[in-house]
């Protein structure tokens, strides 16, 4: 924070009132410091930069759609978006871009990590707030972060396969999100972690599916050719897992093996409903933290508040026990 300008012995007195009276949540707030300049209030009217990884995968589609319906109910609000494409350079671009526009608030989910980080910092250090989802970058130069506890997920995920699927033992192939992901690297560690109760299971072989279902799917084919008994597939997300479903039913090995993934959307082709239909056994649900995200820029840009530094969303196991019901209560409309 900015220190004002009075002498240190009263600077230091009030810092000490102030820590020992401050809730946890105002001690621990995210809010920049110049992040009051962005708040007019009710009257105000506010632009902010949505810029996305990519719309490529299902889950960002709906991050997107999310974001703008929550939007709908904050008339103060302008949204803009931009598509990196996966392209971290272009996401650089996008962000730059929106800091010449002088946006009110920034919104990022960064395709990954290290390349991002300069340039959201950039944004913070000019007193534009910044709230990143889902993927996080280094450091702590941001407002808030909103996303899963992406560990939390894989951990879940291992036990599933380590009392559920594999009690007796196995082997298991896992394909990864994209390399300098948070989420890929997490989501290995929890899972890595999860199956070490049951040391019969072994991870034989890896792939980087890009979060993509066709690269998925091609890496399925390879790693079919390669290893002729596989158990269990753990996909770092729903569209990889229904890849390799569709490489291994190419090859009328579909039958041998068990497919996990995560995301859970709530749409017709989504995680839920490939577990409802028998391609996938389990799914876990990952938040696209759009509506919470609002949430966030309003408190900040209107109510003129604080958000929590990070605020962690909880997931959900999903199988055939339960697929019907989550996708009924989801879309209660059909």
């Amino acid at each position: 924070m900015r220190s004002l300008r009075i002498p240190l012995a009263v600077t230091a007195v009030a810092a000490l009132v102030l820590a020992g009276c401050g809730t946890t949540s105002e001690r621990t707030s995210g809010a920049s410091p110049e992040a009051s300049k962005s708040c007019k209030g009710a009257d105000g009217k506010y632009t902010i930069g949505m810029s996305q990884a990519n719309v490529a995968e299902p889950y960002r589609q709906r991050m997107d759609d999310d974001i703008r319906a929550a939007a709908k109910d904050v008339p103060q609000f302008d949204v803009k978006f931009a598509d990196a494409a996966q392209d971290n350079a272009k996401q650089v671009a996008d962000v730059e871009n929106y800091i010449t526009q002088q946006i009110d608030l920034l919104i990022i989910s960064p395709n990954e990590a290290k390349p991002l980080t300069a340039v959201v910092k950039k944004a913070y250090d000019k007193g534009i707030p910044v709230i990143v989802l889902d993927r996080k970058v280094e450091g702590d130069a941001y407002t808030g972060f909103i996303g899963g506890d992406n560990v939390q997920i894989g951990s879940e995920a291992g036990k599933y396969v380590a009392e559920k699927l594999l009690p007796s033992g196995g082997n298991v192939v896992e394909l990864k999100g994209l390399a300098g992901a948070t989420p890929q690297a997490e989501r290995h560690q929890g899972f890595m972690d999860a199956i070490k109760a049951n040391p019969k299971i072994k991870v034989i072989a890896d792939a980087g599916g890009d979060w993509l279902r066709e690269k998925g799917q091609a890496q399925m084919d390879a790693l079919l050719k390669a290893n002729p008994k596989i158990d269990v597939v753990y996909a770092h997300n729903d569209p990889m897992a229904e890849g390799a479903y569709l490489a291994a039913k190419a090859v009328g090995r579909e039958k041998e093996m068990k497919f996990i993934g995560i995301d859970a959307l709530p749409i017709p082709s989504g995680g839920i409903k490939a577990v409802e239909q028998g391609r996938l056994s389990a799914t876990f649900t990952y938040p696209t933290n759009g509506k919470e995200a609002i949430a966030a820029a309003k408190k900040i840009l209107i109510d003129c508040g604080t958000v929590e530094r990070s605020q962690i969303l909880p997931t959900r196991l999903i199988d055939a026990s339960n697929a019907a019901q989550i996708y009924a209560e989801e879309n209660p409309t059909g």
